[in-house]
C-alpha cells in the first residue's frame, strides 16, 4: 500500500481511519490483481514484456523502489525481489545485495526495475553509475544483466533499448 497516501484521504469530510484502511487495502488489491492478470508468461523478449505486469505495480508509488527481476537459463522470470525502498527522489541499492540475491536463487541472469514517483524516467547519473558497475561486477561472476528499466507515469526508459546495457558491457572487457 506504499503507493497510496493516507493524508490526502484525511482531507476528505466524514472518512475515518477504518475507511482509509478499506479503501487503501482495495486500491492496492486492484494493483496487485492487474498486475497479475498481465503478468508475463514465458521468455522475455522486450523490455515492453516486463513493463506490462509492473507498470500497474510501480507507477504510482510514492517512493522509488527497487527490484530485481531474476531470469532462468531460458530466460523466464521466476522470481521477483525488492532490493531497496528509497526516498521520493532516489533509491540506493546495494550491488553486494543485488549480486548476493542472483547467487542465493542460482540466476544466471536478471533484469533491474525501479520507479521515478516525478514520472520523469530519464536516469540519474546515479542510474548509470549504478549500472554500469553492476554490469561490470556480476560479469565477474559470470551474471549477465540484461536491462534497467525506469518506470514514470505511464511511461518508462529501458537501457537496454537506448544501447547502454551494451555500452556499458563494451567498456567492462576494456
Amino acid at each position: 500500500m506504499s503507493g497510496v497516501d493516507v493524508s490526502e484521504f484525511k482531507e476528505i469530510v466524514g472518512l475515518k481511519d477504518a475507511k482509509i484502511a478499506q479503501i487503501k487495502a482495495a486500491i492496492e488489491l486492484g494493483r496487485r490483481m492487474m498486475s497479475e492478470e498481465k503478468a508475463f508468461h514465458g521468455v522475455v523478449k522486450s523490455s515492453s514484456d516486463v513493463v506490462d505486469f509492473l507498470m500497474p505495480l510501480m507507477r504510482d508509488l510514492k517512493k522509488e523502489l527497487f527490484k530485481v527481476l531474476l531470469l532462468d537459463k531460458s530466460n523466464r522470470i521466476f522470481e521477483m525481489v525488492d532490493i531497496d525502498m528509497g526516498t521520493v527522489d532516489r533509491v540506493n541499492p546495494s550491488i553486494r545485495d543485488i549480486l548476493l540475491t542472483a547467487l542465493k536463487y542460482q540466476s544466471p541472469s536478471m533484469i533491474l526495475v525501479h520507479n521515478h514517483p516525478s514520472g520523469n524516467t530519464e536516469p540519474s547519473e546515479a542510474d548509470k553509475i549504478l549500472t554500469r558497475d553492476l554490469i561490470k561486477t556480476a560479469r565477474a561472476m559470470e551474471l549477465r544483466i540484461f536491462d534497467h528499466i525506469i518506470i514514470g507515469e505511464n511511461v518508462y526508459f529501458s537501457f537496454a533499448d537506448e544501447g547502454l546495457i551494451e555500452a556499458f558491457e563494451i567498456e567492462a572487457t576494456k
